[in-house]
């Protein structure tokens, strides 16, 4: 088993080459001599941090073997982070008499600078001389920071099957098995098939599965299974002996000519392209059909291999899962365990999240523990508690780590400051890092944000973040996770620096702790009393609305915070001036807080880089001299309208500004649109108020066109203010004509009778969603159908539209390629659509509402559309896809849901099969049908009829297995369901309302309705249940005015096992409630609601109800009392509403119940 050795290297590599910069810096070397400060104390200082680099790495392996090693190395942490600090605070008083030339930095703090330094080297002194330090040995150069130099020892895996039965992947052995075997592909090159996962997840052992597959050995001359590691030299060696690169290509090249080969490189970390390149030279020469399978951690290795095909490798399936612990814990025989240890197994699978090498870890521990206290503690303990030679596990992901390069370890070990299961925000975690000073940018042609980037896609390559399922799909984000695992393995390489509040165990928070989060909301003040010992805290993180400390306490305790998060913490009101004192912050956010003034003070936080005051309602306005902070580079103030902005911020050539929205102001005082003209704008902005503005040239000034990282903008007039200058509205909305690189725009209540020019233009190359709304006085359409890549459009309240015509097209036979869902609103006057050939060709989905004079025909060819809605279109008799109406029929179509409402002329022949509907909703149309047969519909999922007045009946001859929901309301001539009943096995949910003809319920529901949950039926009089009784599954029954169906209620009604647990009973006219024996064991929850003539609650038919949790009555004047009995003692919550005379004896202290 291999111990993995060494750990950290690379956070101590980081720290100590920033301050190697630091301490090259002219500008250091300035101050010192500017101040007549010692500067032989910096050389002093560089040479004993090189005496630790030159011992650390040594150090950092014997860690782990010898507990004063450890203790040695965290002093040495602790150390080269107060230098750090110290070096920020000299930089910080140099940066501040930069600017403001009158300022001088104060004698005695300068000469505090000189007697710090000196207490430093004095403590690199004494950790350099001890004892222990003389038997590290000593490694050679100064270290850049970025190198990962590990040792360890090598474990190599071989083509040998080492476990015999695979779990979970049958379908990806299938793949790579029928792609080994297949001929197909480019001859010319080598064909490359990439497995890819983290670590542990069974990469290998799938690999040595399909190796020594049958079918694998008749199919290559050669077969060879390389395990790679860093170098390919390790092809070259296990081939040849020679050092001669060009000796070992020659004969491996007359080794494989004209021979197929397989060759397996397992376990490849190596990125080099030229290397790979190198190693590719004499494959070449082999037969075509030769292969190579690799598998990886990382798909950056992947794409540089230049796989043909890749396939990641995902978590096993909780039924896999319990397969794979089963034979490690049991030997696949589940018998042995009680039901207590199964629960307990289950429990350690989802904490295991389907790693198999994790789950082979802990079930070897549970061989030989047989009893529930045993299985209960390693369920409870942390598997990075485990002794390193019991788990496979913990060096597997080491192994990952270890592979990363000095940057990217710190990023990753800063992870450990987020909970299990916690979902990144890429842009977050990124500006986090910023604040953190951790992206290198030593390349002055990236940003630090670019970095950022670069370092997030680099972790995701090597599988330290997996794509979430969670999507943010209206600001267009996508979330990611961390494996469990992986955060544990964060929180262990990290020891103390991080901790979490709330997850983490509580007590005291660790003196070295650096960096800090609130996880959990309401935290006891007494909890971050804690944290009072941990005074050089540099992140501050808390998502707490009531934060457990005063900002000033904070603000006292902790200066050398490099970021400050109080999210939602509405608690502060107010920011106090001292904010000033912490020099080194770099981030601050205050969003959603209840704050209403930033203190001037704070524009003298020179590190300031990150200000996030989003949904900040009370804010009003900013420190005017916000412009003085040279490093601000991002400005959020999203959801927050401010009265005026600083002049002056255009200064910060760095400076993003997300703002969200802008309201022009009425009057010179406030809000000028000329003010968004020198401010670099990003994400996405919304401009109200637009009829404010009296100069089209203001408009101009914005210079929106070159606003290229705005992503969305939406330009709204308030309409309830008459602008008769329709010329000056359509020279201001000329005037903000957006970048090229917007990818959505809405137009609201925009006043001029044209357009732009910009917008019928091939200019918004990008654009992909498009709203007109309310721009009640223009006469026609842009040709929008040139937008290449718009997806959705949405044109609603354009009063003046008469007719769609080709213009709207652009003349294109390719119009609106790209668009998936076009909806037309409220078109007032609106005739005539006309239609052209090809085009809409991706269509999904098309709604017309609100549109009653249009005539003629919709679009007839639309291949992929998939939902169609029709509303309020009393003259739009006509051709529909996929729908006969006036004799014109389209049957090829994907068309899955259908919606046709208030258009009284159309209707639905009942002549054909319908077998691609999935979703019907007819509401107050198709008045020609009288009878609605189920089995023309036979994949029906969703079927609501509503108003279809002359609607008498379904019918049914078949059983319908696809009908989920059925919903039938006010279809006054509606008298049955099918004769034999209803046979729709899948049907869940039933809502009926207001059938006044209608007599019964549908035959033998328990039988062909086995799984309905949900029955819902109001205002329907004269109903009763028919033979049987009701389906067992059923789970909610609401009853609203139904008496003779509440009268039918009986014990039997409910079956032998009934699952009811909600019952809403109302508008019965009934004096007593329930009836003995009428309510079911299985209730939960009841409710009695405007039931006028109740007097009595009945005990015998109360009483044995044992499971009711919560009662709600409302609305029975006459109640006047409970059972003398008193109610089921399960009740934990009555709600009484509008029953005043029960109210009376139900007061707290006065009533007589």
């Amino acid at each position: 088993m291999p111990v993995l050795e060494t750990l950290g290297g690379a956070l101590f590599g980081a720290v100590l080459q920033l301050l190697f910069d630091k301490l090259d810096s002219h500008q250091l070397l300035h101050y010192f001599r500017g101040r007549k400060l010692d500067v032989k104390l910096l050389k002093k200082l560089k040479r004993k941090l090189m005496d630790i680099n030159a011992v650390i790495d040594d150090a950092e392996q014997k860690q782990f073997t010898n507990s004063l090693v450890k203790q040695w190395l965290h002093e040495v942490r602790e150390a080269l982070y107060d230098a750090e600090d110290l070096m920020e605070q000299i930089d910080y008083e140099f940066s501040k008499s930069e600017l403001k030339a009158e300022f001088q930095s104060s004698a005695s703090k300068v000469s505090s600078f000189e007697s710090k330094i000196i207490e430093l080297l004095d403590d690199l002194e004494s950790l350099l001389d001890q004892k222990l330090v003389q038997d590290f040995k000593i490694s050679s150069g100064v270290r850049s920071g970025l190198a990962n130099n590990v040792s360890r020892k090598t474990y190599e895996s071989s083509s040998l099957v080492a476990e015999e039965v695979i779990y979970g992947r049958d379908e990806y052995k299938e793949i790579i098995l029928n792609w080994l075997t297949s001929d197909n592909g480019n001859h010319n090159q080598l064909s490359i098939h990439s497995i890819v996962g983290m670590g542990g997840m069974g990469k290998t052992t799938l690999a040595q599965h399909v190796y020594n597959h049958p079918m694998i050995k008749a199919k290559f001359a050669i077969k060879a299974w390389v395990c790679v590691y860093d170098e390919f030299d390790a092809i070259h060696k296990s081939s040849d002996d020679s050092r001669n690169l060009e000796m070992v290509q020659g004969r491996l090249k007359e080794s494989l000519t004209g021979r197929k080969f397989l060759l397996v490189l397992d376990d490849v970390w190596n990125e080099d392209r030229d290397q790979w390149k190198s190693l590719q030279t004499p494959l070449k020469y082999a037969a075509k059909g030769s292969k190579i399978l690799v598998t990886t951690r990382s798909n950056k290795v992947a794409s540089t291999l230049e796989s043909n095909n890749i396939h990641q490798l995902k978590q096993l399936q909780e039924d896999h899962s319990w397969q794979v612990f089963a034979k490690h814990a049991v030997q696949d025989d589940s018998s042995k365990l009680n039901s207590e240890l199964k629960d307990i197994g289950m429990k350690i699978l989802e904490k295991c999240q389907g790693l198999p090498l994790a789950l082979e870890t802990i079930g070897s521990l549970l061989q030989s523990k047989s009893s529930v206290v045993e299985w209960e503690g390693v369920l409870r303990s942390n598997i990075w508690q485990l002794p390193i030679e019991n788990s496979k596990i913990i060096p597997a992901l080491l192994l990952s780590y270890y592979h990363l390069p000095s940057h990217l370890k710190r990023c990753f070990t800063y992870c450990a400051l987020f909970p299990k299961d916690h979902e990144f925000d890429k842009e977050n975690l990124i500006l986090s890092w910023m604040a953190e000073n951790f992206l290198q940018c030593s390349q002055h042609s990236k940003s630090p944000e670019e970095v950022g980037e670069q370092y997030f896609n680099d972790l995701l390559s090597r599988s330290f973040f997996q794509q979430s399922v969670t999507q943010d799909m209206i600001n267009n984000k996508t979330f990611f996770v961390m494996h469990d695992l992986l955060n544990d393995l964060a929180k262990y390489v990290s020891g103390e620096m991080c901790y979490r509040l709330g997850v983490d165990i509580p007590g005291s928070v660790p003196t070295t702790t650096r960096h800090f989060s609130a996880i959990k909301n309401h935290v006891e003040c007494d909890e971050y009393r804690g944290l009072c010992d941990a005074k050089r805290l540099r992140t501050f993180m808390s998502i707490s609305r009531t934060f457990g400390m005063s900002i000033q306490d904070l603000i006292s305790n902790f200066k050398c915070l490099r970021l400050l998060s109080l999210f939602d913490c509405r608690n502060i009101k107010e920011v106090p001036d001292t904010i000033s004192d912490l020099i080194h912050l770099r981030s601050l956010e205050l969003s959603h807080c209840h704050i209403k003034r930033l203190p001037d003070s704070i524009c003298s936080l020179y590190n300031l880089q990150v200000l996030k005051l989003n949904i900040c309602i009370f804010l009003k306005e900013l420190p005017l001299t916000l412009h003085e902070l040279p490093n601000l580079r991002r400005l959020e103030l999203i959801g927050t309208y401010l009265r005026k902005a600083p002049v002056l911020l255009g200064k910060l050539k760095n400076l993003q500004v997300w703002m969200g929205g802008f309201e022009v102001g009425k009057s010179s005082s406030e809000f000028s649109i000329q003010q968004l003209g020198k401010l670099d704008l990003h994400g996405k902005l919304s401009i109200t108020n637009l009829e404010n503005i009296v100069d089209p040239w203001e408009a101009f000034v914005a210079d929106l066109k070159n606003k290229t990282h705005l992503v969305a903008l939406r330009l709204k007039w308030n309409l309830k203010v008459n602008s008769e200058d329709s010329i000056k509205e359509r020279e201001v909305l000329e005037n903000l004509q957006p970048s090229r690189h917007l990818e959505q725009l809405s137009i609201i209540g925009y006043c001029g009778t044209q357009f732009p020019g910009w917008l019928s233009e091939k200019f918004l190359l990008n654009i992909v969603f498009l709203k007109l709304y309310n721009c009640k006085y223009c006469q026609w359409l842009p040709s929008l159908g040139l937008f290449t890549f718009l997806k959705h459009l949405e044109i609603y309240g354009l009063d003046k539209i008469v007719r769609i015509d080709v213009d709207f097209y652009g003349n294109s036979f390719s119009a609106f390629a790209s668009l998936e869902t076009l909806s037309f609103n409220d078109m007032k006057e609106w005739e005539e659509w006309q239609c052209i050939t090809g085009a809409f060709p991706s269509l999904k989905q098309l709604s017309v509402a609100g549109c009653p004079k249009l005539k003629g025909h919709l679009p007839e060819h639309l291949p992929r559309l998939k939902e169609l809605s029709i509303y309020r279109c009393e003259q739009l008799v006509a051709s529909t896809p996929a729908i006969e109406i006036e004799g014109f029929l389209v049957s090829d179509t994907l068309l899955e849901s259908l919606y046709i409402s208030s258009c009284s002329g159309m209707n639905i022949p009942i002549n054909h099969c319908y077998d691609f509907l999935l979703k019907l909703v007819i509401n107050q149309c198709c008045h020609a049908l009288m009878n609605f047969p189920l089995d023309l519909f036979p994949k029906l999922c969703v079927l609501s009829l509503n108003k279809c007045h002359n609607l008498q009946m379904i019918s049914q001859g078949h059983r319908h297995d696809h009908l989920n929901m059925l919903t039938i309301k006010k279809c006054c001539q509606f008298e049955s369901f099918p004769i034999e009943g209803l046979f729709a096995p899948q049907l869940e949910t039933l809502y009926i309302e207001e059938m006044e003809k209608l007599k019964s319920m549908p035959k033998r529901m328990s039988a062909l309705l086995s799984s309905l949950n949900y029955l819902e039926i109001n205002n329907c009089p004269r109903v009763e249940l028919s033979e049987g009784c009701l389906p067992l599954n059923l789970k909610y029954i609401s009853l609203l005015n139904c008496f003779k169906l509440v009268a039918s209620l009986n014990k039997g009604v409910w079956g032998t096992n009934p699952s009811l647990e909600s019952l809403f009973i109302g508008k019965v006219d009934v004096e007593c409630f329930p009836d003995e024996g009428l309510l079911p064991l299985s209730l939960t929850e009841l409710r009695i609601n405007d039931c006028p003539n109740l007097k009595k609650l009945d005990y015998k038919g109360l009483c044995h109800l044992s499971s009711l949790q919560t009662m709600f009555i409302r609305n029975c004047p006459l109640l006047q009392c409970f059972p003398e009995e008193g109610l089921p003692e399960s009740i934990s919550e009555l709600h009484i509403e509008d029953c005043p005379l029960l109210h009376q004896r139900c007061k707290k202290q006065e009533g007589e119940d």
